[in-house]
């Protein structure tokens, strides 16, 4: 079994997610065998990005580009992992920088999120996130120019409630069946502009919406990484 290696604490709630999943995915897939995942994992303090970048929603995200190179170089000098995972979808805004400068070979949310989303043969989505998620380029270029998506954004109201709810609720593990009803509410009005899935595209907003709650097909970004990641251990 190939060794994965998580960049997590971004937040501890999602990557806590993390853990369970892959751990579930190998053992369901070991045919009642007693195996787990082969995980090493470095935890990085969630503030240190979100008070210079993510969640303040500035533009500066030179802080959280050297917290998450450290970590993945701490994950490379193991010597033992085979793939690495940055357990969040906002952090993914520093990826390329990761690859540049790392041997292991990235598993990269976005890839994995728009190869589900291309097997339904959809061509419009809807994305939910934070907001740099939502607002910068790195997410909805690569779906838009790699994958040939048309993906959405909820309107500025909108985004603003999407991104306070994941700020001042779910990162602290606070599940709110108010805030349920808005993302719903968010999401139908993004179905009457023609979508056809959605993004669930922040790590932590699977608490709060599942598929049994949406109409079309949704697609919590947590689960497909997770997923990928015990494809690749397995194979």
């Amino acid at each position: 079994m190939k060794t994965i290696g998580l960049i997590g604490g971004l937040s501890w709630v999602s990557t806590e997610k993390y853990y369970r999943l892959i751990n579930q995915g190998i053992y369901q897939q070991s045919q009642g065998k007693h195996f787990s995942a082969k995980i090493i994992m470095c935890s990085v303090d969630c503030n240190e990005i979100l008070n210079v970048a993510g969640f303040r929603w500035q533009d500066n995200w030179g802080s959280a580009e050297t917290v998450i190179l450290n970590a993945a170089s701490t994950l490379e000098r193991t010597n033992n992992i085979d793939i690495m995972l940055i357990c969040s979808n906002t952090a993914h805004v520093v990826a390329s920088v990761v690859v540049q400068h790392c041997q292991t070979q990235l598993l990269h949310i976005v890839d994995v999120t728009a190869s589900a989303i291309k097997k339904y043969h959809l061509k419009k989505v809807a994305l939910l996130g934070t907001k740099p998620t939502m607002e910068k380029d790195f997410y909805l270029s690569k779906l838009r120019k790699e994958y040939d998506l048309e993906v959405v954004v909820p309107e500025l109201q909108d985004r603003n409630i999407i991104h306070h709810i994941i700020e001042s609720e779910l990162v602290h593990d606070k599940i709110n069946p108010i805030s349920k009803q808005k993302y719903i509410q968010i999401i139908h009005k993004l179905i009457e502009q023609g979508i056809e899935g959605v993004i669930l595209g922040c790590t932590e907003i699977g608490l709060l919406i599942q598929q049994q709650d949406i109409a079309i097909p949704v697609f919590d970004t947590t689960e497909l990484h997770a997923q990928a990641a015990v494809d690749f251990a397995l194979s």
